[in-house]
């Protein structure tokens, strides 16, 4: 009888539970921590990680699949800080991230007539959708959810819309009765878990908002300690005071900062990188909660309409204004100035410097790929003609990208411990893109950062930067049980080569998906299996600090 209990003890698994689902053994652990690396194995049951062990230890446990990890690291599953709701997430799943959040300046909800008339154009909304409700917010991320994800997804709620939902496009101050709806419309989106407010602030109609409501508008944030985060007024010409602006703005909110892809545009102005540094290390001193995220590329893309003065969007009269030849005059002679109080898009990158992405119309689609001057010259009109000529007749903003900042500077950032990473895309399929040259941060932000300045440069450790992809960003949204490999944390997964990951997508040729990464796993799921996209969407909507009120 104890030679039968003997043998049936022996035949239970070690953990005394039913087997693993999957077990990856012999592989090199970075757990998010910033600890050291050591060799280990890892089984997942259901959606979680049920254990972690040394190397070997797993190797005779009963498990559906197996996994030899040898030579491959096991880390957290990267977070994307500045990403979109959700989807196959191709460009992201081989670069293995496994969230994203979306939400810069705009969304999707709260909507109403204001905010559908205020993206005309854009081919970001559809009239057809509307999160109108008081929990609109809630719906929008149950919507992408039914939509299916392969990663998962959360939001903060764009501070533009916010202000859209009241005044739509209109320039002016805000009146105390319109700033108490836009607190309101704040709280409910805070409810419905969204991870704070963002601000887009070189944009119309966010331009047109001063630091008072911005920090009025931030306090129903900070009551749920949901961060404030800022494309900052100005990264250029007005670049300190603007970070000193958002700092500002978060201390009478009482919440958190955050600066999205910080940087330092246009030759000019790249010596204020160490200032700007040096100003959130103050903040941090005096005990205020300031950091950023980054990609580590010294292009951005951003719309042509950045080449023009805030203004000429007031009231949804954009393409009425440069239809306009008086107007035109106007917009030329402010474009040629060289400093001005908004961000100045052309005079920062020149004509030569901004790059023009994707054109849809037929008749442009020659100009498709060319810098703005190859474009000018064709076309024998000045620049600022040939920009405002291109907007009009696309009749949206017409995606470019801007060469304007410092390599110097991006390794200068990545070595800051309080620095994160945001892609500032949303995932593509490269097959879909038909030769759009998308910037390649689509693509390859997070192989970037591991191959190039982990491991050929030896600028930054294996472990802090994949502390900073994963618990980190983690930490920052108040996520619990993600960003870290912990035993009852959700099985989000990178599993790559140390020794091969790495970028493929360039300016000129953008739509290569990055090589290296071979196993990503989203809430247990493969999503990429030896380094092929499955088709599965486990993705969930993930809630910030104030959904807890509704359970």
């Amino acid at each position: 009888m104890r030679h039968l209990l003997l043998l049936l003890f022996l035949a239970v698994p070690a953990t005394g539970q039913e087997p693993y689902d999957v077990v990856l053994t012999n592989g090199k652990i970075v757990d998010g921590t910033g600890n050291a690396w050591y060799y280990g194995d890892v089984g997942i049951r259901g959606k979680k990680i049920a254990r972690i062990t040394g190397a070997g230890l797993l190797a005779n446990s009963p498990a559906k699949e197996r996994i030899d990890a040898k030579g491959l690291v096991i880390a957290p599953g990267f977070i994307d800080l500045q990403g979109s709701l959700g989807g196959p997430g191709i460009s992201k799943i081989t670069q293995g991230v496994t969230t994203e959040i979306a939400g810069e300046g705009w969304t999707q909800a709260p909507s109403n007539d204001l905010t559908r008339a205020g993206v005309t154009g854009t081919g970001r909304l559809t009239p057809e959708m509307t999160f109108d409700g008081p929990h609109g917010f809630d719906e929008m991320l149950q919507a992408a959810e039914k939509r299916g994800s392969a990663l998962n997804f959360g939001s903060y709620v764009g501070a533009t819309t916010i202000r859209q939902y009241v005044k739509g496009m209109a320039p002016g101050k805000a009146t105390p009765e319109e700033i108490r709806k836009m607190q309101e419309l704040v709280d409910l989106a805070m409810q419905d878990g969204a991870f704070g407010i963002a601000s887009a602030l070189i944009y119309p109609p966010a331009t047109y908002v001063g630091t008072d409501e911005l920090a009025e508008i931030t306090k129903p944030a900070g009551k749920y300690r949901g961060l404030y985060i800022s494309h900052i007024r100005s990264e250029a010409d007005h670049f300190l005071e603007a970070l000193d602006e958002a700092m500002e703005i978060g201390r009478r909110a009482g919440a958190p900062v955050d600066i999205y892809h910080l940087k330092a545009g246009g030759k000019r102005n790249w010596e204020k990188e160490t200032a700007a540094i040096r100003k959130i290390e103050e903040a941090r001193a005096a005990g205020q909660d300031v950091s950023a995220c980054m990609y580590p590329y010294t292009a951005g893309a951003t719309g042509l309409t950045s080449v023009l003065p805030p203004w000429t969007a007031e009231n949804g009269k954009l393409f009425e204004n440069l239809a306009d030849p008086a107007i035109r005059e106007r917009i030329k002679k402010e474009i040629a100035q060289e400093k001005t109080d908004w961000e100045n898009m052309g005079q920062l990158a020149g004509p030569e410097g901004i790059l023009i992405s994707r054109l849809h119309q037929p008749e442009n689609a020659k100009y498709a790929g060319k810098r703005l001057s190859e474009i000018a010259a064709l076309m024998g009109k000045d620049w600022r003609d040939a920009a405002m000529d291109l907007i009009l007749s696309e009749h949206r903003r017409v995606e470019a990208t801007y060469f304007m900042m410092s390599e110097d500077n991006v390794q200068l950032q990545l070595r800051q411990p309080w620095m994160a990473f945001g892609i500032d895309a949303p995932a593509v399929d490269p097959a879909e893109m038909k030769g759009a040259l998308i910037h390649p941060r689509a693509y390859g932000t997070f192989p970037r950062v591991l191959g190039l300045y982990v491991r050929e440069q030896k600028l930054l450790t294996l472990e802090d930067t994949i502390r900073k992809m994963t618990s980190a960003a983690a930490a920052r949204l108040g996520l619990r049980d993600r960003g870290l490999l912990q035993e009852g944390f959700y099985a989000d997964l990178a599993v790559f080569h140390p020794d091969t990951v790495i970028d493929k997508s360039t300016y000129d040729n953008p739509n290569q998906l990055s090589v290296g990464m071979e196993y990503v796993f989203v809430n247990g799921i493969p999503v990429l299996q030896n380094g092929r996209v499955t088709g599965e969407k486990p993705g969930k909507a993930l809630r910030g600090p104030g959904y807890r009120l509704k359970n």
